[in-house]
């Protein structure tokens, strides 16, 4: 799997990706409008993609296979000064679940906040229904940190979610060292 930086190039690529998967996106997702995942419209998210990335506010990734997306990761709402965190939040088509390309690239992300961005905290939060999620950031070694009630409008309907963080092992090392 390549991954790489979403541009505004891959509007009609992202197009194809979310309309094969919209069936499999939607049950966890908030209500978009129809046109959402559009060529047009994805297009205009794209250049402010890339200027979220020129600003740092965020980073958006996809996976590609024989050039075709199959996966999306977002590092959002980054915050530097004190906190230095940001939220991850993925996505991968239905056809590729289980095989690991989402892990790959939610790793290459954080990887990516860890060692270019120098964030302290990746923070992630999933529905206790959707245990693909839950079993993923396990793996990815992200701590359950509560559950928040009523915490997203996922599909028409508040959900509650788990809180979950990962901290870059390098700051808890040099804590270690600090004692």
């Amino acid at each position: 799997m390549n991954i790489r930086l979403i541009t505004k190039d891959d509007a009609r690529q992202l197009a194809d990706y979310y309309s094969t998967n919209a069936h499999h996106f939607h049950l966890s997702e908030p209500i978009r409008a129809t046109d959402y995942y559009s060529a047009a419209s994805l297009q205009a998210r794209l250049s402010e993609y890339e200027e979220q990335h020129r600003l740092g506010s965020a980073a958006h990734f996809i996976g590609l296979d024989d050039g075709r997306v199959i996966a999306h990761c977002s590092l959002t709402n980054i915050v530097y000064g004190a906190f230095r965190a940001c939220f991850i939040g993925y996505g991968v088509s239905k056809d590729f679940e289980g095989t690991g390309a989402m892990r790959k690239l939610c790793q290459a992300a954080i990887l990516y906040a860890f060692e270019e961005l120098e964030l302290n905290r990746v923070m992630a939060n999933y529905m206790p229904c959707n245990t693909r999620s839950g079993n993923l950031l396990q793996k990815l070694g992200f701590a359950k940190e509560g559950l928040a009630k009523k915490y997203l409008k996922i599909n028409g309907c508040w959900e509650d979610h788990v809180l979950t963080s990962l901290v870059n092992p390098a700051n808890l090392e040099q804590d270690a060292l600090n004692g």
